[in-house]
């Protein structure tokens, strides 16, 4: 396994947005039956060193690969872009809007315990988060960057969102 390889590499997957998961799951499987430290556990100190790092370098590349808004981030990191850059936080007012509303309707549905709100909102999220990746992978394809760095900041936001539901729901479960 090449140290230098860039995530995508390291699976043997191409470079894009639009991965086979399936493929990626195999090869993750693979990889780290080869380099797991308990397989090194007889070696020598610099060897299990070695295969913690490189177990390690393998775990964290599969999760970044796995999430698509990690994995987008990933691809604009290789393109010199920091989709998640923490002095630039500016998203257009009409998402925030939209976004603020769809938290007081759920703050609404969780104070009045309307599982079946919640659970119409969180349905409605997923569905705009999936066309939304729709959108950010033709994004990424056109090497259309800065779209494509702003919708990964939308994407993070409507997760966030989504994650926020949930936890409502599970409170009122």
């Amino acid at each position: 396994m090449s140290t230098s390889s860039n995530h995508f590499e390291l699976f043997g997957v191409p470079t894009s947005f639009r991965i086979d998961a399936d493929a990626l799951d195999r090869a993750y499987r693979a990889l780290q039956a080869e380099v797991h430290p308990d397989r090194h556990a007889g070696k020598s100190d610099v060897e299990r060193r070695i295969a913690v790092q490189t177990s390690t370098r393998v775990n964290a590349a599969y999760q970044a690969l796995k999430d698509p808004i990690e994995r987008a981030r990933y691809l604009l990191q290789l393109r010199g872009i920091d989709a998640l850059d923490e002095t630039d936080t500016k998203l257009s007012t009409a998402f925030l809007e939209q976004q603020l509303t769809r938290r007081e309707r759920a703050a609404e549905a969780a104070d009045t315990e309307n599982i079946s709100a919640l659970d119409a909102m969180l349905a409605e999220v997923r569905t705009e988060i999936r066309a939304r990746q729709e959108r950010l992978a033709a994004l990424l394809e056109e090497d259309a960057s800065e779209s494509a760095r702003d919708a990964v900041r939308e994407l993070r936001f409507l997760a966030k969102v989504a994650a926020d539901v949930e936890s409502m729901l599970a409170a009122l479960d």
